[in-house]
């Protein structure tokens, strides 16, 4: 089994996967960037490692040789599509994939063909009246999952919602976390963000037997629908301290945190300010009972993945 992404910090969706599949006895190959520490732990856990650049079509052909299942997923770029696409077209070259497991996200189930190109009016009201376009991130996971449904690919797409261990929820709120404010920009909208862990365990669980999982698309949420008020709650319970939400209008916090932040990153930073526009419009809509469907069990809670979450645990014990 390929999967890429795998250098990611321990914890990440993609480290996770491989630390599943080699503990159910799978082989599994480690597409990485560089060489480095997390390459070394990853042989040590028993993962044949690759190293090569996703970009690079000689480097994603020699990595996919022998595999018959993939995982992708890539960190945000302007050159998702680019990635997308080439390992598709070495896996169509290779001619004998059993699954290729899309990493997607959740807004690919509502920010539709039919829904983006409608009037502008029309967009306004469905995306909360703040967004009428995707982000350039958003574009490419729409571009990608086209180019896989033409490949004849056995694909099968993850739309994961907004991850609990997503910037907006974790270190771009660390400085008012510390003196008890949870600020953010989403007014007394609901959000249900999923656990990174139980990301992993679906896709590991795909990966594991993929035949009942062929040409669908899951959209994945957490357990709980709450306003920002609840996740005050979770922070403060794991924190040892109250936390109060403090609602801030969405541009100003845009230009505080996220421009702030993210100045040299500038796709990053528009993927993210596009998802706060969203959530902050009452456009970041649907809740689904897909995830305890394919584990088997309910969802991680969000207050479990803050009390796992390396940065939070950093500041409760700071």
């Amino acid at each position: 089994m390929l999967i890429t992404g795998a250098a990611g910090h321990i914890g990440g969706v993609s480290r996770t996967i491989v630390d599943m599949l080699l503990e159910q006895g799978h082989p599994v190959r480690a597409f990485v960037r560089q060489d480095d520490d997390r390459a070394q732990a990853l042989r040590r856990a028993g993962a044949e490692v690759f190293v090569g650049d996703l970009l690079t079509i000689a480097d994603v052909t020699a990595a996919l040789k022998g595999c018959r299942r993939v995982y992708f997923s890539m960190s945000l770029s302007p050159y998702y599509t680019d990635a997308v696409s080439l390992m598709a077209a070495a896996a169509r070259a290779q001619g004998d994939i059993e699954v290729f497991v899309n990493m997607s996200e959740f807004e690919q189930s509502f920010m539709t063909f039919e829904k983006m190109t409608a009037p502008e009016e029309e967009r306004r009201s469905w995306l909360g009246g703040l967004v009428t376009d995707w982000s350039p991130q958003q574009r490419a996971h729409w571009v990608a999952e086209r180019v896989l449904e033409w490949s004849g690919l056995p694909t099968v797409n993850v739309r994961a919602a907004m991850f609990v261990e997503n910037p907006l929820m974790t270190w771009l709120a660390l400085g008012p976390l510390s003196n008890g404010e949870l600020r953010l920009p989403f007014g007394t909208h609901q959000l249900a963000p999923i656990a990174g862990y139980d990301v992993a365990e679906a896709c590991a669980k795909i990966l594991a037997d993929p035949a009942p999982h062929i040409s669908k698309s899951y959209e994945l949420n957490g357990p709980e629908l709450k306003d920002m008020h609840g996740f005050a709650e979770d922070f403060g319970a794991v924190l040892g301290h109250q936390v109060t939400y403090v609602p801030e209008e969405v541009e100003t916090w845009n230009e505080t945190y996220v421009d702030a932040a993210l100045a040299e990153f500038p796709h990053t930073a528009e993927h993210l300010k596009t998802l706060t526009r969203l959530i902050g419009g009452g456009g970041y809509r649907g809740v689904t009972d897909q995830l305890e469907t394919l584990l088997g069990r309910p969802p991680k809670t969000a207050r479990w993945a803050l009390e796992n979450h390396p940065r939070i645990q950093k500041l409760a014990t700071g």
